[in-house]
């Protein structure tokens, strides 16, 4: 008989409380629609033209035989040479270059 007596009070206070102080948080608060915008496709990277140099001018710079007597700090140098009057940016870097104690530092 306690037992029963006890839920219907606590059934009561639970209902006096949630008329009088109402739900607060996150969690507990009704959720706002956010206002629908319309999906906009992103540009994959495989939908733009290739830029860079084709396989065939690839292969003519990495394997032309003036390259071949240089040293390798000249054949990079070269090939960056190459590249750029391709209109392609070489990523050209030797040990001991003036850029390299500017990335450590960075």
């Amino acid at each position: 008989m306690r037992h029963s007596i006890a839920r219907a009070f606590v059934a009561c206070l639970r209902i006096i409380l949630a008329a009088l102080l109402p739900a607060t948080g996150n969690r507990r608060a009704e959720p706002i629609a956010a206002p629908a915008q319309p999906c906009v496709p992103t540009a994959g990277p495989w939908t733009k033209p290739w830029t860079g140099p084709s396989s065939a001018d690839a292969r003519a710079i990495f394997r032309a035989e003036e390259t071949t007597p240089l040293t390798p700090r000249q054949r990079e140098r070269r090939f960056a040479i190459e590249f750029a009057a391709r209109g392609v940016e070489y990523p050209y870097s030797y040990p001991g270059d003036q850029f390299s104690a500017l990335h450590r530092s960075a």
